[in-house]
């Protein structure tokens, strides 16, 4: 079993469990995005800018992009513990997977602010 400081999930099946919430809510956010664009041919900006501007929705992609960081963190971290072993990558595989999963979560907490930026407009 591979145990990190890094890893912010308390076990396998929460982390199995994040990746199956997450995975639910960003579809139901695709899909509510396909739909309405479907259900709008003639689509403006005006009429994008309004789908955006009410908090409901604002809220609703916020648990977007929540779910999405939950869900990219999760799967980024399975990778890094499951590839870059000792066996792969000798004595520096400690420093990688550390520095790998640093990148990562510096990435994915920097589009996470610039969604909120965007989002809400501050």
């Amino acid at each position: 079993m591979v145990t990190n400081v890094t890893n912010l999930s308390r076990s396998g099946l929460y982390d199995w469990m994040a990746q199956r919430v997450s995975a639910v809510v960003l579809a139901a956010y695709f899909l509510f995005l396909l739909g309405y664009l479907v259900a709008s041919p003639s689509l403006t900006y005006a009429d994008w800018h309004g789908l955006f501007s009410q908090n409901w929705m604002r809220i609703f992609s916020l648990l977007a992009l929540v779910a999405l960081g939950a869900h990219a963190w999760v799967g980024m971290w399975t990778i890094s513990t499951d590839y870059l072993t000792p066996m792969s990558l000798g004595k520096w595989a400690t420093g990688v997977r550390f520095l790998f999963q640093a990148v990562c979560g510096i990435a994915m907490f920097a589009f996470f602010v610039w969604g909120v930026q965007i989002l809400w407009g501050i």
